[in-house]
Formats: structure tokens, sequence, C-alpha cells
């Protein structure tokens, strides 16, 4: 449950980590809109991933030489002096103990999770629910293998580095950690409960979500990623999903109203469904096209 509320906490904290092993041809999905005098790339992430995951092609390495410029979700989420204060700030409060903002059982679950995964308690105790969701998921995907400095956006923004390309995004570090620190009482609760059970259900489930996204599959994505949290969490859809597709889509209008080519890259879970980026662009008049 909630796998795109982890994705979009992927930006603090290399949240979701998600891996898919082999060598198979890989082909995520790329598209673009364009004007007279503009293109951007609109390309779907997985934000940390096994070291071996093939998922470049020839389209997308053709798209990332020619823009002048890579958009991501956020800049920083890899710098300890961006992150740490911010966690710090808003993700912490040991005068109010997680163990008594959920109940004994799912705090003993989360507990055992921890422990096994080289958190002590007394850390895991001093965590607000929903920092401690987005740290137990990290723990098992670790452990079989997944590494964070593998995630797409991490090749993206080496490459783009190295090429003296500037780096542009949607919102701020602490804009998006907010995301987490202000949600209701009762969701946050919910959020790590469901994290939980994520977290029981394995890793298997996530190779089979990232195989969706290599083969470019989106009606897959859009069933992992959105249906079940549009479905059960429609609030916490609506904050973390619509809203903040309208804004980088609004975003997106004002860059294409300028020239040249760009590439954009965010998580998966923003370029499928019923409120996708592409379908907010629509909104606006902006038709976007997969590249094939």
């Amino acid at each position: 449950m909630l796998r795109q509320l982890r994705r979009a906490a992927a930006g603090l904290a290399s949240v979701l980590a998600l891996g898919f092993a082999g060598s198979a041809l890989a082909e995520p999905a790329l598209w673009a809109i364009k004007d007279h005098d503009s293109t951007i790339y609109l390309f779907g992430t997985i934000h940390v991933l096994k070291p071996d995951t093939q998922w470049r092609s020839a389209k997308i390495d053709k798209a990332l030489t020619t823009s002048g410029d890579l958009t991501l979700e956020i800049v920083g989420a890899d710098d300890p002096a961006v992150m740490q204060p911010l966690v710090l700030k808003y993700g912490l409060d040991p005068s109010n103990p997680l163990s008594g903002k959920i109940p004994a059982e799912t705090f003993k679950h989360a507990s055992e999770l921890a422990q096994a995964g080289g958190v002590p308690p007394q850390a895991l105790n001093m965590m607000r629910p929903w920092l401690a969701a987005v740290s137990l998921s990290m723990l098992p995907v670790i452990k079989a293998g997944y590494d964070p400095k593998s995630g797409v956006e991490q090749v993206l923004a080496k490459e783009v580095k190295a090429a003296g390309k500037p780096e542009n995004a949607f919102e701020t570090p602490e804009q998006q950690i907010r995301f987490f620190a202000d949600l209701p009482v009762k969701t946050e609760a919910d959020f790590l409960r469901a994290t939980l059970d994520d977290v029981d259900e394995g890793v298997g489930k996530i190779d089979k979500m990232v195989a969706a996204w290599a083969a470019g599959d989106v009606r897959e994505l859009e069933a992992e990623f959105i249906s079940e949290m549009k479905g059960d969490y429609p609030e916490l859809y609506d904050l973390l999903i619509v809203k903040r597709n309208e804004d980088w889509a609004r975003q997106l209008k004002t860059k294409l109203a300028g020239s040249g080519v760009s590439f954009v890259a965010v998580g998966s879970g923003h370029l499928v469904g019923p409120d996708s980026v592409q379908a907010q662009l629509a909104k606006l008049g902006i038709k976007a096209e997969r590249v094939e």
C-alpha cells in the first residue's frame, strides 16, 4: 500500500529502494511536449535500483544528450548538509515518543523490523510516524542488494553535471519533506501501518513493479502506483499526486514558453493514471506524446 507516497519521499532519503536484476533490453517510457521552438522530455524514474539494472535505451540517451538542462523533483536529496537539518526539524519528536502515537502491536512490529535492520528501538521511538515509515521501508530492499547510488536521478544528475549543464527542481527539499510532516495525524499513522504491511509482503512485489517500469508498461505502473492509493486514501492521493502534478504542469507550461530542449525526470507514479502530469498538461492545452 501507499507505494507512491514512499516514492514522493525518495527525494529526501532515497526512501523507496527498488530494483530489477537481469540484462533484458530496457525500454522505460518516455514522453515529450513541444511547440515551435521547444521540446521537453518527460521521463518517469525509479529512485533506487540494483547496480546491475539495465534501463538505458538509445531514445533516452539521445533525449538526454540533446537537452540543455535537467529538471528533477528536488535538487540536493543526496546532500546530508541539506537534508539532515530538515529531518531533525520535521522528523523527530523525542518529547512525544512514537510508542505513544500508535498501537502497541504496531510499535512492536516496527521495532522488530528496525532491530533486524540495525536501527535501535530507542532511535525509532524518537521518530514521527512518517519518518519511521520512510526509514523502515528502506531496510529490506537495501538488505536485498539495492543501492541508492544506482537510482535514476543519481545517474542522470551525475551525467548532466559532468557535461556542465544546469539542474533545476520543481520543489525545494523543505517543500517535499513537509508533504509528510504536515500530514494529518491519522493519515500519518496510516502511512506507517501501510508501510509495515508492504515490508511484510517482501521484495518480490517490488521487483514486479520495477519490471513493469523497465518494460514501459504504463498500465501495470498505474495499477501498482496509483489505483490502490486513489481508492483507499483519496485525500492523501489528492495532496501528494493531483495537486503536485497540477503545479508541475503549470511550471512546464511556463518552461515550454521559452526555447530549447530540456529533460525532466520525476517519479514514475506522476506520469501514469488519470491525474498524471500529462493529463494536467492536456487541461492547459498542451499535448504530451510518447516517444517511440
